[in-house]
């Protein structure tokens, strides 16, 4: 199944992130999506920061609590290229830093406070051989009182696959968190501004925020991006 397959149809995943090979296997792929229903949600933009971006409120005006929407989704270290849904991105940078894990950063974090809808933190590392892993940080109860923290490791990526999470199976009342495993997708496109074209337009237009892609050369580390906006 292509991401644009999984994700058209749905009006609201939430956030997502995906992350996979090139079909000839010599570039690793990135694509991060937000999306948003409350004014404070939906003004937000991606802006460059670096080798990675951030989040910035279009209008500083409408700007009424940055706690779970101002962060930098995208960081790099040591050839690793971090994605995440939240702030959880610099934990996972420090750690790298620091020669710990991946794993180890997250057990650290947990899910959003929103109840009732405990939004889940998302999490991706692409590692500079092309291998990667992601993570999700739900609650494990309706009332927001244990966490579950899963893992998903692919150390050998195959050529042409990913794997695609988000933060909500759809919408509903209160937003249902994602269950299983990561979906199996292809990303046909390794030019980042093709693939982002294509995602974003799998997307619900009404819902749809922001959007990330990139492509990673592995032989040499060079990232090349690109980034789509709903406010201009």
């Amino acid at each position: 199944m292509k991401i644009t397959e999984a994700l058209k149809g749905n009006s609201y995943p939430g956030r997502g992130v995906a992350i996979g090979t090139s079909s000839d296997g010599r570039k690793g792929l990135i694509v991060y999506f937000i999306m948003g229903r409350s004014v404070n949600s939906r003004n937000r933009v991606f802006v460059p920061d670096g080798e990675g971006i951030r989040t910035e409120a279009f209008d500083p005006a409408k700007l009424s609590d940055p706690s779970l929407i101002i962060y930098s989704p995208v960081r790099r270290i040591n050839g690793a290229t971090i994605v995440t849904n939240g702030d959880q991105t610099d934990t996972i940078y420090d750690f790298l830093a620091r020669g710990e894990t991946f794993e180890a950063a997250l057990r650290t974090r947990t899910f959003e406070p929103d109840g009732p809808n405990f939004t889940p933190r998302i999490s991706g590392v692409l590692y500079p051989d092309g291998g990667y892993a992601l993570s999700i940080l739900k609650s494990g109860d309706p009332e927001g009182k244990t966490v579950l923290r899963e893992f998903f490791d692919y150390p050998d990526a195959a050529a042409g696959r990913a794997r695609l999470i988000h933060t909500y199976v759809g919408d509903g009342s209160p937003l249902p968190s994602f269950k299983g495993e990561p979906k199996e997708v292809e990303m046909d496109e390794d030019c980042p501004e093709k693939l982002a074209e294509a995602v974003w337009n799998a997307l619900d237009k009404d819902n749809r925020v922001s959007l990330y892609a990139a492509a990673v050369e592995l032989a040499t580390g060079e990232i090349k991006s690109a980034i789509i906006n709903a406010n201009k």
